[in-house]
């Protein structure tokens, strides 16, 4: 089997290293192709990104804003099989459908950074056949773990997994101050150690999320609603919290109250 990886980036080079298969890479920067297919090693090589040459199987593996178009453009140099690893289900899938309806068809999100593989992949088999489960056997032959979904249902989730999660951490980033030594509680240091890791990644990639998908708006809303909140109506919105997260949040204002300060927060200093 061969297969086409338009995109040389992080998640195309994981692809390639995924995959059992003779890779070839394309991009608009030829050098990252090169040195995608160096990466990667074996039979990979590289093709001019509007090179005339078909394959077995297309992937996509280009920025989410990209990947529509990405799909128009080389649909027709796939035989068997055309996929996206683009980190968005629902616009690629319905791309494919309308420019490759007699090829198989799947959508696969790697949630996981790639130098973190393997992990959880959502996959959603669109119009499977051997190839997409060729290709996805040999994934999970590789250790990782893999999801079935819809396009809606992967879609949706994202909204909170990446777009309102990512935006809850940086805004954090952005408000937070630096600390003296020792000030730091166990919540802080939480949401310290995932500003970290967060601002580890690519900037391009987050802001890409961020116009993909919502989430931001609610991060800000919720946050002006609790700026703009009294001392009652914090109470109330820590118990709404907790409704959602907490298995058993307490039954009564009597039980709250009688918890001490520390305890209930767990913000002792250290």
């Amino acid at each position: 089997m061969d297969v086409l990886i338009v995109g040389a980036g992080a998640m195309g080079t994981w692809f390639g290293r995924a995959t059992d298969a003779t890779v070839t890479f394309a991009d608009v920067d030829a050098d990252a192709a090169a040195a995608a297919a160096e990466r990667v090693g074996g039979d990979a090589e590289t093709t001019a990104l509007e090179g005339p040459d078909s394959y077995d199987v297309v992937c996509l593996a280009v920025p989410m804003t990209h990947v529509v178009d990405a799909i128009a453009d080389h649909a027709h140099r796939a035989e068997r099989a055309i996929l996206d690893v683009s980190g968005v289900m629902g616009p690629p899938l319905e791309t494919m459908a309308e420019h490759a309806p007699e090829l198989e068809r799947a959508s696969l999100h790697p949630l996981f950074a790639p130098e973190r593989a393997p992990g959880s992949i959502a996959v959603v088999r669109d119009e499977s056949g051997p190839t997409i489960e060729g290709l996805l056997e040999t994934l999970d032959a590789g250790g990782n773990d893999l999801i079935e979904t819809t396009a809606t249902e992967h879609d949706d989730a994202m909204e909170t997994v990446q777009a309102t999660t990512h935006a809850a951490v940086l805004s954090f980033a952005l408000a937070a101050d630096s600390v003296p030594d020792g000030f730091e509680t166990p919540i802080y240091e939480g949401l310290r150690t995932l500003t970290e890791q967060f601002t580890e990644g690519t900037p391009r990639v987050y802001a890409d999320i961020q116009q993909t998908f919502d989430g931001a708006d609610a991060v800000a809303d919720a946050a002006a609603t609790v700026a703009d909140a009294d001392a009652e109506e914090l109470e109330s919105l820590y118990r709404e919290a907790a409704s959602q997260w907490q298995p058993d949040p307490p039954a009564d204002e009597a039980a709250a109250r009688s918890e001490t300060t520390d305890d209930a927060t767990n913000e002792t200093p250290k």
